[in-house]
């Protein structure tokens, strides 16, 4: 049996964080006091692991494929779920989250398919900010709601950014 040889720390941190979603649901949906805000907690420690993991892979040159795969599913899969949870309670419209949950299922859809034709697509500078006010929004839904909300139509819109470049640089490839 071959031992699993893309399991270091970076893809360590994102399996964790990909084991902080349904702790972020359980907690989100409990009745434990300030749950909103110990979810919220969970969703900035899912970022801050983002973070690390990227710069320890980085900095160690610790990059696999799998994780190059996997960090932005995760991320994605967070970012979804804390969406969807903030709608279902009402602090984000529905249309907003439909929105997002398109563009990422759109996302992870190509992502599968170009990895099963041994292509990645590394994240790059527009994914990152985009994901970057997604998270600012996030936080600030919480303290200054109508702060929070403008930067949430911000991150949609840098989402698609992301998303048409993404596509060109598909595009690029295959020609």
């Amino acid at each position: 049996m071959k031992p699993l040889t893309n399991i270091n720390t970076p893809n360590m941190l994102t399996l964790f964080r990909l084991f902080l979603i349904p702790i972020f649901i359980l907690v989100f949906f409990s009745s434990v006091p300030d749950s909103l805000f110990i979810s919220i907690c969970i969703f900035l420690l899912a970022g801050f692991t983002d973070i690390l993991d990227g710069y320890i892979a980085r900095r160690f040159n610790l990059v696999t494929k799998w994780g190059m795969v996997l960090d932005p599913l995760a991320d994605k899969l967070m970012l979804l779920t804390v969406l969807t949870c903030l709608s279902i309670k009402g602090y984000v419209p529905f249309f907003i989250s439909i929105i997002v949950i398109l563009k990422e299922l759109f996302m992870i859809i190509s992502g599968m398919f170009l990895y099963k034709k041994d292509t990645v697509i590394p994240s790059n500078i527009f994914g990152k900010l985009s994901t970057v006010i997604f998270y600012l929004s996030i936080f600030c839904i919480y303290f200054y709601r109508d702060l929070g909300e403008i930067l949430l139509g911000v991150a949609v819109i840098s989402a698609f950014i992301a998303l048409i470049n993404y596509l060109v640089i598909y595009n690029r490839g295959k020609a």
